[in-house]
């Protein structure tokens, strides 16, 4: 009785070493895909943590997630190494919405769009990372801002037809990518979405202009 009791007791030992070791799994026994990757980029940033891109992809695991808390905290983290880290950003925002504080999201991405307002390009990238989030009113604000800064620019311009595009409103999509491709009629992207749109284009008569390089110091004749 005594060996019997011996090896069970050995039995339910081995059965919790086992459990209390293991990282999550599925009903297979086995970690999660998910898991795995959480790991890996756990010892990415362990390896190097002022990275904010790093931060950044835990915070979206988190996210997909519903943890709330510790994505914001990956995004809090991100952007104090990187202020304007425009994907951590809308990323924020988006989280403390679905987090139930949108009074502060309102005031996050106030912010975050005054301090991206004296820039095209910034307005933009940040107009970007708002859709990407699926908060459609922030990244137009965005568009219209960097449009604002630069009428006639064919990013902004672009950015804002592809967006229509999306909304299935033809004719406002239309108007900005005859702008854009006005502006720059080198985009093969506009002009293929331009002739879907029934719009057409003369194709440019003259070769896109190459950059100029400056001869290298060392190969000049004297």
């Amino acid at each position: 009785m005594f060996t019997k009791n011996y090896f069970v007791g050995l039995a339910l030992l081995f059965c919790t070493i086992l459990i209390v070791g293991c990282p999550p799994s599925n009903n297979t026994g086995q970690a999660t895909s998910s898991d795995l990757v959480k790991q890996r980029l756990q010892r990415q940033i362990d390896g190097d943590y002022k990275n904010p891109d790093l931060h950044y992809q835990m915070g979206k695991m988190h996210q997909a997630t519903g943890l709330w808390s510790q994505s914001e905290h990956e995004f809090t983290v991100a952007l104090s190494f990187d202020p304007v880290h425009r994907p951590s950003q809308a990323a924020m925002v988006k989280i403390l919405l679905d987090s139930g504080q949108a009074a502060k999201a309102k005031l996050s991405a106030d912010f975050y769009m005054n301090q991206a307002s004296t820039s095209e390009i910034g307005s933009l990238e940040l107009g970007i990372a708002f859709q990407n989030e699926v908060l459609d009113d922030y990244a137009l604000t965005c568009y219209m801002k960097a449009l604002s800064i630069a009428p006639t620019s064919a990013k902004a311009n672009k950015q804002l037809g592809f967006f229509y595009l999306r909304k299935g409103d033809n004719e406002k999509a239309k108007g900005y990518l005859i702008r854009s491709f006005q502006s720059d009629p080198y985009q093969s992207d506009v002009a293929g979405e331009l002739g879907r749109l029934g719009v057409a284009i003369q194709p440019s008569q003259t070769p896109k202009p190459k950059a100029i390089v400056a001869p290298d110091a060392g190969t000049q004749k004297k």
